[in-house]
């Protein structure tokens, strides 16, 4: 719905009002002399609250001319119902309109028209609202039939409103986007970093949920889908999926490992070298641990430019020499990297946003 104080102002002629005068040019009554003569009874369809403003006085005002003719304003705050359709918002315009009619007189007792068009219709320049930008007023009319009575004169006050944008920008659609990329920060992780992973999946599939929770609190109770809907629920998609695609990275990096460890018990001795030892080192030993390592000296260790590489390496050392030990390292030892990195997180860290980008040129040039 909404409220609009206005002027209305009737015009009309009664030769049973008019007087002869030389020096009057009109005279002016108080609401007193409305309830004593004729006055159109003209209401407002679809009102749901009207009054007419009392302070201090009742804002009525008759003024009656020599000929006859009659101004008749009042001051009047009413509240009218507006068929509105929400499927874009909040990038919605909605036209409303205002309706007056007589309530007894049909079309062959009175007729109504607005006396000079859309001239007869002046608002105030300064009118603002919180929400919407008033485009334009204009005025029409035509008849309305009752099966019951008749038909009669409606007039129509026409303007149309167009929502500010601005201010969901800021509260809805910014921080959804906001949520969906920072989704994408996964991927950059390393996929062993279980904790961080989930937390960062849950925390902005929970922060999606209370942002649909609250936009959806201040709506109105439709049955069908908003523009807003479809952003949102389209981010949450993407959110949830980004938590997905963690999950198939995890089991299938489990997988992974699970083949190679049977792969490594059903040939032990793959390595090729004979009275070989194996041991693991990650590059992040130091050199008490080196020296304690169980079966291996320390000369058996790998050098200190070796220690330093931050990779996991499986090295086979023989109990030869220092030098025939070094060219065995070069031609024998088995050098395998465990990626840090999934190939489906390299593939994510395109297609989500790549995707993400191309809804938003759509949901952009559809709705606006």
């Amino acid at each position: 719905d909404f409220t609009m104080t206005l002027y209305l102002r009737h015009y009309w002629k009664d030769e049973r009002l008019s007087f002869p005068s030389t020096t009057n040019k009109s005279m002016t009554f108080d609401g007193r002399l409305v309830k004593k003569i004729w006055v159109p009874d003209v209401f407002f369809v679809h009102s749901k609250r009207s009054f007419i403003h009392d302070t201090t006085t009742d804002n009525i005002m008759l003024r009656v001319f020599p000929d006859g003719h009659v101004l008749y304003s009042m001051r009047i705050t009413v509240t009218a119902m507006c068929n509105m359709d929400f499927s874009h918002f909040p990038l919605d315009s909605q036209t409303c309109s205002l309706e007056l009619e007589s309530y007894a007189y049909t079309d062959e007792d009175l007729m109504l028209y607005w006396k000079n068009g859309n001239e007869s219709l002046k608002t105030d320049e300064k009118i603002s609202l919180s929400q919407f930008l008033i485009q334009k007023f204009h005025t029409t009319s035509r008849l309305a039939f009752y099966s019951s009575t008749g038909w009669y004169n409606r007039l129509y006050i026409n303007f149309t409103l167009r929502r500010h944008i601005f201010f969901f920008l800021l509260q809805t659609y910014f921080p959804a986007t906001l949520m969906v990329m920072l989704s994408w920060v996964s991927f950059w992780i390393d996929r062993r970093a279980v904790p961080a992973r989930v937390s960062l999946g849950i925390t902005t599939v929970l922060t999606m949920s209370t942002i649909i929770t609250g936009v959806n609190a201040s709506m109105p109770r439709v049955s069908y889908i908003k523009a807003v809907d479809i952003y949102l629920w389209v981010s949450f998609v993407f959110v949830f999926l980004s938590v997905l695609e963690y999950a198939a990275v995890n089991y299938l990096t489990t997988v992974q490992e699970r083949k190679e460890r049977k792969l490594r018990e059903r040939f032990p001795c793959a390595c090729g070298i004979t009275h070989s030892k194996t041991m693991m080192l990650d590059g992040n030993y130091s050199e008490s641990d080196a020296n304690s390592l169980a079966g291996y000296t320390r000369n058996q260790m790998v050098s200190e430019e070796e220690k330093q590489e931050k990779m996991v390496v499986h090295l086979a050392m023989s109990n030869e020499s220092n030098s025939s030990r070094k060219r065995g390292l070069k031609g024998h030892v088995g050098l395998r990297i465990i990626q840090n990195t999934h190939a489906i997180d390299k593939y994510s860290r395109l297609i989500f946003p790549g995707t993400y980008i191309f809804f938003n040129l759509i949901y952009w040039s559809v709705f606006s």
